[in-house]
Order: structure tokens, then C-alpha cells, then sequence
């Protein structure tokens, strides 16, 4: 079971774990994640998901606000591609839909509208893949 969504609290807050700031030393990506890690959840942009969610940050908070996304919007786009943020919910580790099955019946059912207008072949062919795959279970 997925836990509640606290649209107003951080990952940060949520989560019980403040990260540490980020160094000099580190890429443009660390410290946008750390940042985005402190915006309260309800405040992240399409955009903001995708990099958190590729990164297998605050999934439990995140695949949730990203899945209410992707229905309304099944190739909701950040700044990569149309489809980013559907690619970047699709190749988390398998073993996440597992965990939260409800999430994974969602996702189906969204992948699985998106094949009836064959919108899938919009994705990377990782995405695809794994869409295939989904569908398949």
C-alpha cells in the first residue's frame, strides 16, 4: 500500500531524512535532486518527477502524483521528450510493482490505453520494452 500523498510536506519531511547539501564537487543532477528533495511534493513539475523518479528518489510519494499525471496525460512531457515521464515510471526496477501493486495495475491500464493508438512507439525502446512486458504479466 502506497503511502498517503502530503502534497503540502517535502520528500524531505515525508521521508523522516534530511540529505546533506550538496559539495562542490557535485554534478548539476545531485544538486537539482537535493533541491527538488526539499519542495513540497504538490509543487513538482512534470519535469521535477521525471528526474526524481529516474533517480529512484521518493518513489512511494512520487509513482503516485506521476501516475495521476499519466492518466490525464498518458505522454505528459518534461524537458526530454513527449512520453518522459511514462519512459522514466516504466524502467524502475520491476520489483517496485511488486511492492506496490496497486501502482502497477494502474500503470497497466494506462499502457494498456496508450497501445490501442499505438502511442508506445513514441518511447525509447527500453520504455517500449518494458511496456511490452507489463502488459504481458
Amino acid at each position: 500500500m502506497t503511502p498517503p500523498l502530503h502534497r503540502d510536506r517535502s520528500l524531505e519531511e515525508l521521508e523522516h531524512g534530511r540529505w546533506p547539501a550538496p559539495s562542490a564537487d557535485d554534478t548539476r543532477l545531485v544538486a537539482t535532486a537535493l533541491a527538488l528533495r526539499r519542495r513540497p511534493i504538490g509543487e513538482l513539475t512534470v519535469e521535477d518527477m521525471r528526474l526524481l523518479i529516474r533517480q529512484d528518489i521518493g518513489l512511494p510519494y512520487l509513482l503516485p502524483l506521476a501516475l495521476e499525471v499519466l492518466r490525464d496525460n498518458p505522454m505528459a512531457e518534461g524537458h526530454m521528450y513527449e512520453g518522459d515521464l511514462l519512459a522514466a515510471v516504466l524502467t524502475r526496477n520491476p520489483a517496485v510493482w511488486t511492492e506496490f501493486p496497486e501502482l502497477g495495475r494502474e500503470l497497466r491500464a494506462i499502457v494498456s490505453k496508450l497501445t490501442g493508438i499505438s502511442k508506445l512507439t513514441g518511447l525509447p525502446p527500453g520504455a517500449q520494452q518494458r511496456a511490452e512486458r507489463l502488459l504481458a504479466q
